[in-house]
């Protein structure tokens, strides 16, 4: 809800400002937009509680233990090709977004667990409504991403906890995206964009350290993240 409130306002005055503006020619076959604006990222997160695997002897869950993600934001760029007057495909890309990772329950003592960066480019089919001259069309699109994580840092206190020093490996996967949005041509060639995306996103987390005497301990949790992922843009057409 809190999402929505941020981003149904701009929508709206798009939707309104519509209704004012002349028709103009906007998006048709084989036109390509280059886009370029910002990602708000927000996941619907929980987890897993964190599983001790190694060595056998420290085995088990560590009760009461979970994690939640942070939101993010960063600079996003898109590239639209219509293949006709209302069929066209999207690639969404953008600098890879910084994630927090905070203890929560039996692991909130800890405060940050660490972060890591996430790699998401999608491809999107969408289905523009209304005609190539009408300024304002809202859109719906599906489509696929695939998500992986770099630089990937274990917070000084989860290091300290560990007893020892640790590393993280969050596994990367495929994912179906969800899309509906709109534009508003301002002119013959410049445009404005604001679409939200909903991802059923999950990964694996697996822990490896070592004690100060040579053991190596290893464990593991299950994040869920199904991000809703909202943008906002300024558009050019070739």
């Amino acid at each position: 809800m809190k999402t929505l409130s941020r981003i149904l306002p701009p929508l709206a005055f798009i939707a309104g400002s519509s209704f004012m503006a002349s028709s103009a020619v906007a998006q048709s076959a084989g036109d390509t937009v280059f886009n370029v604006g910002w990602f708000y990222i927000q996941p619907n997160d929980s987890s897993e509680p964190l599983k001790r695997t190694a060595p056998s002897s420290m085995a088990g869950t560590i009760p009461n233990s979970s994690a939640s993600v942070g939101n993010a934001n960063t600079l996003a760029f898109s590239l639209t090709h219509f293949v006709s007057d209302n069929m066209a495909m999207t690639l969404d890309a953008g600098l890879p977004p910084k994630f927090t990772l905070t203890g929560a329950g039996s692991l909130a003592g800890l405060g940050v667990l660490g972060t890591a960066k996430q790699w998401s480019p999608a491809l999107l089919g969408k289905w523009y409504f209304g005609s190539a001259t009408s300024a304002f069309r809202p859109f719906v699109g599906a489509g696929v991403t695939y998500v992986r994580y770099s630089n990937i840092e274990l917070s000084n206190s989860f290091q300290a906890a560990s007893g020892g020093t640790a590393t993280a490996d969050l596994s990367s996967s495929w994912a179906p995206v969800a899309n509906i949005g709109a534009t508003y041509q301002l002119d013959k060639n410049w445009s404005l964009l604001f679409s939200l995306s909903y991802v059923p996103l999950k990964t694996k987390a697996d822990i490896t350290g070592m004690t100060p005497s040579n053991v190596q301990t290893k464990a593991n949790t299950s994040l869920t993240l199904n991000p809703l992922v909202a943008l906002v843009s300024v558009g050019y057409k070739f």
